[in-house]
């Protein structure tokens, strides 16, 4: 039926819900009750002229009785009976226009239910994107759901045994408290950050690029950590600009915490000095401080612009591929999200637990470049009797030193994470291990 015909029924409607009579509707309109009824019937159509008249006889704007005016609701309700179909069920589509017009107001209802389910289930797409890309949000809810566990791990030891040693009570209290002021922290932060989600507070998308633009400002080196005694984090990130969320706040604090660790496990004139005999050889500088390969990874990559290590990049992920951190280097763009072919070195090393990885890339270009990197994947244990262990990757990227032979094994490039056609590193991409 089309929705033209329509217009007789909604006159009807529109009459009949204020109670008025149709020998007075068409007297008032300058037309018999006979032919009002015909029109009332979808059974002869109503010209511009005249449809203007029984507006006003029935004392509503045209706009109420014109063909388009449940534009609208037709869209809502043919959305709706799309969803339900797809359920499995049946509707009557094609009497969706006769509905409208018999019963406006249901359809009304029915139409604003269907946009509030679309709105819904458009935030909980946004939600699932950002929990599959955003390293924040499955850091807290890992951090959470870790919390939660240990809560309730321990709090059942204490109920199910009443003869518990006094010193294994009191470390069981301290474990719950512990785990409460963790669990209270995380999801203020996180509560914070999803409320937060639509403010286009500073242009960036994530808390991880706020704190990745405000260490950039600073040449991914903060100086005030080199000393035996840091400030607090707070000091640091106090009114920065980059910083616009208290996620990105929370983030940075919990950099700052690790940059100084890394800072006092290889102090800064020892570690330049070292740096200069061995040259940036991860594993020596490891074999002479001690220290794991990932920490000599942090602190190569924190290094201020006086030690003459310019060129220098960095990429850690977790277990899933997010990257948690990265520092660019020049002529070797880094993704936004856990995708790249020139990564490949880091996500073998999550297959491949504390074994080191030494790999040449070549990107095909214009002017091919190359990069010397290494690669390697250390298992952490988070803080709390039950928690989880968690993998961590990281790629320490440098310039490649001058070619010294043929490549010895191409790259097989069939990579599910990059789907680009176009991507340089699909075309000729090559080490040399």
């Amino acid at each position: 039926m089309a929705r033209s015909l329509l217009t007789g029924t909604r006159i009807r409607e529109r009459r009949t819900a204020q109670g008025l009579r149709q020998a007075d509707v068409a007297r008032t309109a300058g037309i018999s009750p006979a032919y009002l009824n015909l029109i009332e019937h979808n059974r002869r159509r109503v010209s511009d002229a005249l449809l203007a008249r029984l507006a006003e006889a029935i004392g509503l704007d045209l706009f109420a009785l014109s063909d388009g005016a449940e534009g609208a609701l037709f869209d809502g309700l043919r959305e709706a009976a799309s969803a339900q179909t797809v359920r499995g069920a049946q509707p009557e589509i094609d009497r969706i226009e006769e509905f409208v017009g018999r019963f406006p107001g249901w359809a009304g209802v029915l139409a604003e239910r269907q946009a509030r389910i679309a709105a819904l289930e458009r935030t909980v797409e946004g939600f699932s994107e950002r929990m599959a890309q955003d390293p924040f949000l499955s850091t807290a809810l890992h951090e959470v759901l870790s919390a939660v566990t240990s809560l309730r791990s321990t709090a059942a030891i204490l109920v199910e045994n009443d003869a518990i040693d006094a010193e294994w009570r009191a470390r069981f209290h301290r474990t719950i408290h512990e785990e409460s002021l963790r669990l209270s922290d995380t999801a203020e932060a996180l509560v914070g950050y999803l409320d937060t989600l639509d403010e286009a507070e500073s242009g960036l998308s994530s808390p991880q690029e706020e704190v990745e633009a405000w260490l950039a400002t600073h040449d991914f080196h903060l100086a005030a950590l080199e000393g035996p005694r840091a400030p607090a984090p707070e000091t640091l990130t106090a009114g920065v600009a980059e910083l616009a969320s208290s996620a990105a706040r929370t983030l940075a604090a919990e950099h700052i915490v690790r940059a100084h660790a890394d800072a006092l496990a290889l102090p800064l004139k020892p570690f330049l000095r070292a740096l200069a005999e061995d040259g940036p050889d991860p594993a020596r500088l490891a074999g002479r401080f001690g220290a794991p390969l990932a920490r000599v990874f942090r602190r190569l990559a924190s290094l201020p612009p006086e030690a003459g290590l310019t060129e220098v990049g960095l990429v850690i992920c977790d277990g899933s591929g997010s990257f948690s951190f990265r520092r660019p280097m020049p002529g070797f763009a880094l993704p936004r999200f856990g995708a790249g072919c020139p990564l490949w070195p880091l996500y073998e090393a999550l297959g491949r637990q504390m074994q080191p990885i030494r790999a040449v890339i070549e990107l095909a270009a214009r002017v091919p470049q190359r990069f010397l990197t290494y690669a390697i994947c250390q298992p952490l244990q988070p803080t709390g009797f039950d928690a989880p262990q968690v993998l961590e990757a990281s790629m320490l990227i440098l310039p490649a030193p001058p070619e010294r032979g043929a490549v010895e094994r191409a790259v097989g490039v069939s990579c599910r994470i990059c789907p680009r056609i176009a991507c340089p590193a699909r075309r000729e991409p090559s080490i040399v291990t």
